[in-house]
Formats: structure tokens, sequence, C-alpha cells
């Protein structure tokens, strides 16, 4: 589907989309423009070239609004996700929080959607809970009950694992938290580029995700928020555009969702995010979800023959990842083996420590897709596993 839009495959076999996925010919072609016809600073100047860049910026979060079925002035543009989750952290749990309160986290998530709650219970004596998981890699949905309590302040969970796959029933749980008063934060890196996602429908209090992600430029995210919640919070960053009036006595905040970005923004990269957006739309999402299923499906069915080779987890509906051990192979050596077959795929923890650290594994080999993947690349790797395996075998 579509390989052809994106010029860094024309040769070698790319199988690391869920770290970052490549850029179609759109996006760069958009970014390209912007700096050679548009550049010029947002929102200060009233010269022509700068009303040209501060519609385009501001056209971008109309776009990237439209895209999840948000309001404008609830999507906030950050660096990325893990910028997203610090955010709401700083601004909107930390003043919530007293000792004793509790965050929920779930035992699937990747650092970024650990370490700031962390810090944050540091700083205020709050207790971070985390939900656990199943061997086949389900949330328990049952213990997640049983943990929202009154002193549960935030419930912060991934839409997709980025190690296993799995897919949150995320609109049922946040259904379930709004029942006991709960607000509920989605960390959507690895869902937005892959399935239709709706704010308004889901109901989420907070919702992140990167534009590198989805197609679009590295350096760019979105933080997306109600607005009841985002009236409610603190800034920030400070400086900039997100003031209104400063005096050395006071400064007054801008609206929302200015007074979140601080500083002058990713112009360009906003701009190649609303491309990619459109590039997505063009495609349809849908589409792209029923295509990366069918691929899924087709990675699991070739790989699961392999011997030796052992899928981590199972869990009842899986998107974009597959994780694997593969006999005595150390997952570097099996990146490095195939990467010399022009073969790209990811080794390590994938910044899933906690998760991996469960399946008592230190490290493991993902292949995660992309829409430009097609079988063929799947094909080409399960062809050279058993060779590796048997190189390392011990």
């Amino acid at each position: 589907m579509n390989r052809e839009d994106f010029p860094l495959l024309a040769e070698g076999v790319y199988l690391d989309s869920g770290a970052t996925t490549q850029k179609p010919y759109q996006v760069i072609e958009r970014i390209d423009r912007f700096y050679r016809n548009e550049n010029a600073n947002v929102h200060r100047g009233v010269y022509e070239l700068s009303a040209k860049a501060t519609a385009a910026y501001e056209d971008a979060r109309e776009t990237v609004a439209r895209f999840i079925n948000g309001n404008s002035d609830e999507v906030i543009f950050t660096r990325g996700t893990t910028e997203s989750i610090n955010l709401a952290a700083f601004s909107f749990a930390e003043p919530l929080m007293k000792e004793g309160d509790e965050i929920l986290i779930t035992h699937m998530e990747h650092h970024a959607n650990i370490v700031p709650w962390q810090l944050l219970c540091e700083r205020t004596g709050a207790r971070l809970k985390v939900i656990p998981v199943d061997r086949e890699g389900n949330l328990d949905r049952k213990a997640l009950r049983g943990m929202m309590t009154e002193k549960t302040k935030l419930l912060s969970l991934t839409h997709i694992s980025n190690v296993l796959g799995t897919v949150n029933p995320v609109k049922e749980i946040i259904a379930e938290a709004h029942d006991r008063g709960i607000p509920v934060l989605i960390d959507g890196a690895q869902a937005v580029g892959r399935t239709p996602v709706d704010v308004k429908d889901l109901d989420a209090d907070f919702y992140a995700f990167s534009g590198h992600k989805m197609y679009g430029p590295t350096g760019i995210g979105v933080l997306y928020g109600k607005k009841k919640r985002l009236e409610r919070m603190r800034p920030y960053q400070s400086g900039g555009d997100m003031i209104l009036r400063v005096t050395f006595e006071k400064t007054t905040w801008n609206e929302i969702p200015h007074r979140f970005e601080a500083g002058t923004p990713n112009i360009a990269g906003t701009i190649g995010l609303a491309e990619a957006v459109r590039y997505l739309e063009g495609t349809g999402m849908k589409k792209v979800e029923a295509y990366e299923e069918e691929l899924m499906d087709y990675a699991l069915a070739r790989l699961e023959k392999i011997d030796g080779l052992e899928i981590i987890g199972s869990p009842a509906k899986r998107s974009g990842a597959l994780t694997f051990t593969l006999g005595d192979a150390h997952p570097h050596d099996i990146a490095h083996e195939l990467a010399m077959k022009n073969i790209a795929v990811r080794a390590g923890h994938h910044c899933a420590q906690p998760l991996m650290n469960y399946y008592n594994v230190p490290a493991a080999t993902r292949l995660s897709l992309g829409l430009y993947n097609n079988k063929q690349d799947i094909d080409f790797l399960a062809e050279a596993l058993p060779e590796i395996r048997e190189k390392f075998k011990l």
C-alpha cells in the first residue's frame, strides 16, 4: 500500500515503524515549501510573510483537531508524546495531588508514561499503583476495577502497547473510570497512525501522540485535552507567546491552547504534521487499519512456524508490534544480522523495562509495521531468521 510514496524505501525492508515512521513525499515537500516560500515567525508579525506562516500554523491546528474529532482550542502542540504527558503531569495532575493520593498506570507502559508519574509522586507524596497484565498481554480489567478508589486522582494508560501490540479497550476503561469520577489520559503514540481515533467518542480527558509515529516530522506532538480541563491548568513553561501582558509585578496568561506553547514553536514540524494528517486522510484510516490487521495476521502465521522463535504475549487484539526471542541468539545479534541483509528491526527493552522484566527477558527483537509494508517484507524476515538461529545456536 502506497510504498512508492516513501522515497527512503526504494531499497531494503523497514520494520521499525513503532520507533519512527518513514515520511511520504507529500510531507517532505510541504516542509521544504514552507522553508523556501513561507518561513517567518508566527503570531508576531504584521507583514505578509508572517501572516502567511501564522495562517498555515493555525490551519495545522484545525487539521489535527478535525483528524481526532476535537476542537482546535483543545489541541496543544508539544515536542511529542513524552512532553505531552509531562505537561499533563505538571499542569493538571500535580495541583490535584496530596500525600496518599494515587495515580494508576498499567504494567505495559512505555517509560514515558511511567517516569513523569514517578517524579510527580516524589514531589507530592502520592503513590503510583500498577495495574497488572496477564501472560497473554491483556490488561487485568478485574484488578483495574478493584484498584480504582476515592484516592485515585488519575488513570493513565497506553492505547496500544509498543511491545506487545495489545490494543486496550480504552473507551470502556474510560467510561468505568468516569463512573468513579477519575480523569483519564491516553498515550496514543502507537495508535493515531494505525486506527481511527475519535477523542469525543472515547471521552478521553487527555490524549497524547507524536507526529513522527504517524508519517510526520520528529519534534512535534500533540496533547489533546478537554477544554474544561485545560482552562483550569497552570502553564507548563513560560515566556514568549503564552502571555497576554507582562509587567514586573504580574503576568497575565494567554487563552488556551496558547498558554501552553511557550516560545517560538516548531512551525515547520507543525505544518508537516498537518500534511501527514492529510496523507492519512487521503488513504483512509479504516483502510490503513484493515491493511495493517491483515499484515499482522500474516506476520504471526509466518513467524509462529519458525523453530525456536517465541512471540511475547498473545493479546486478544494486537496491532502494529510483534516482539519475539529466537533460541540462543541475543536480540542485538539478531538485529545486527538482519541489518546486514538490509532488514531494519528493533532490539532491546523498547523503553518498557518493567514489562520485559515481567516476561523475564532483558531484551527482545521487535518488528513493527507501517502502511508501506507488505507480505514480501515479512517473507524476507521469516526466511532470514532460521539461518540466524542456527548461527548463534549454543
